[in-house]
Parts: C-alpha cells; sequence; structure tokens
C-alpha cells in the first residue's frame, strides 16, 4: 500500500491486506463481524442438520448428511482461525453456545438477529423431518454457493484464500441436497411434502440476503469487504434456484 494514499482508497481500488496488524480498527470490526456471521451460521446450520441424520431413509443419505455437518463445523473452525488472529478466543467460542437452539416454526423475524449469536435469521427455524431437511438444504446451498463467490473476493487476503478453499465442498453440499430432492420428488406423497417445505423456506432463505439498496453495503464495499450489491445476489439466487425447483416439478413464489 502507499504512504501516501488513504486505506480506504487503497481498498477500494482493490488492495488487499495480510496481517491484522495492518487493519484499522474499523476494518477489524467489520471483518470481525463478516467472519462472526460465517462461523456462527455454519455452526448453527451444522448441528440443526446433524438431528436429522437418524430420519435418513438410507444408509447413502445418512453419509451424505453426516459429511454435511462434519464439513459445516470443519468450515466454522477454518475461518475461526483467522478471527483467532484478531484475538477471539477459538477455543471457548465455538462450545459454548446452543448452536442447536431454535425458535418456534411459526415465528416471523425477518432478517432480524436474535439470541446471542450472529447466525443468519434463517438458522432460527427448526426442521421438521428428513424432507423438510433436505429442501432448506436445496434453498440454503444455492444461496451459500452464491455468497461465497462474493466472499472469496473479500479484502482481507487469509480469510479470502480460506473462502477459496472451503467453496468446493460447500457446492457438493448444496449438490447432495439437489440429488435428495430428485428421490424424494419420485413420489406424488414427496413431491407434495417437499412443495409446503419450499414455500416455508423460500421467503426465509430469501431474507439472508439482507436489504436492497443497503447504506451499510456502500460502506463496506468501500472497505473492500463487499462488492456486489444485495439485490444482485438475490437475484441471481432466485433464478438458479427456479431453476432447479422446475426441473423437479417444484414451484417458486420467489424470483
Amino acid at each position: 500500500m502507499s504512504e501516501t494514499m488513504p486505506i480506504e482508497d487503497y481498498l477500494a481500488k482493490g488492495g488487499v491486506l495480510t496481517s491484522p496488524g495492518n487493519a484499522p480498527a474499523r476494518y477489524r470490526a467489520e471483518l470481525l463481524r463478516l467472519m462472526a456471521s460465517f462461523v456462527d451460521s455454519e455452526l448453527a446450520g451444522s448441528a440443526g442438520f446433524a438431528d436429522t441424520i437418524n430420519d435418513a431413509p438410507g444408509i447413502k443419505e445418512r453419509i451424505s448428511a453426516a459429511r454435511i455437518v462434519l464439513e459445516k463445523t470443519d468450515h466454522a473452525g477454518r475461518v475461526l482461525e483467522v478471527m483467532a488472529s484478531f484475538g477471539a478466543d477459538a477455543g471457548r467460542y465455538a462450545v459454548h453456545h446452543p448452536w442447536a437452539a431454535r425458535l418456534p416454526r411459526e415465528a416471523d423475524i425477518g432478517a432480524a438477529r436474535q439470541g446471542g449469536d450472529r447466525r443468519l435469521a434463517v438458522f432460527h427455524y427448526p426442521l421438521q423431518g428428513w424432507v423438510d431437511a433436505v429442501t432448506m438444504n436445496v434453498l440454503m446451498g444455492r444461496a451459500v454457493v452464491i455468497e461465497l463467490k462474493e466472499l472469496k473476493r473479500v479484502s482481507y487476503q487469509p480469510l479470502a484464500e480460506v473462502f477459496r478453499a472451503i467453496t468446493p465442498r460447500e457446492t457438493r453440499h448444496a449438490e447432495l441436497g439437489l440429488e435428495g430432492l430428485k428421490r424424494i420428488v419420485e413420489t406424488p406423497e414427496g413431491r407434495a411434502e417437499a412443495q409446503g417445505s419450499v414455500d416455508y423456506w423460500l421467503p426465509r432463505v430469501a431474507a439472508s440476503f439482507g436489504v436492497s439498496r443497503s447504506a451499510r453495503h456502500d460502506m463496506l464495499a468501500r472497505l473492500g469487504l463487499r462488492h456486489e450489491p444485495n439485490e444482485a445476489l438475490l437475484a441471481r439466487w432466485q433464478a438458479d434456484i427456479a431453476a432447479e425447483l422446475a426441473a423437479l416439478g417444484l414451484t417458486t413464489k420467489e424470483g
């Protein structure tokens, strides 16, 4: 970085930082907030999905579910290591919180954070059985892949490298969910149950992209922590998920 260039100008022009010592206070705070949201969402998501492993209809499905739980927890750990370099207590972080805690199914919290962590609001809702879990994984899995394409460009290089490393596995999680949903919709009963879960989860996953025309996004963009606006990521997800569901004979009210 040029000694005469303000750091926000440097970051806005595509500059990157490589160590905590180079990060000013505001940047550190926003970067830690971003990482905490990812870590908490991965831990809460894996904890919720773990409860559905025994609902799986066969060995192949149980292995897939267990793999997703294992790898999402691992992904949280990798980002937590980066947080630890900024002073986060990694030893206590993951084990002193009820990650499996959920609100009532009928709760309506929009995108609001709840409780004492920074998980996305969608991970406060409970899963109801295997079909519901697979359907949610398809919808949220596609959202995660889209968000990771954005996060791989984050201006803190060590974190960007982690996101690039975990993207193939998160992409595979979405693929496993789609494979499972294809088997579910082979029967009329399965298709009807899956459609009910689509109707339930679709608006809740959509809310995870945040509000349109966000002033906060503009501030994060100046720091190189965001690039595309929320509405662009949401539109991409709506188009992708509508196409995937249509191929399975499922419909969407979104997009």
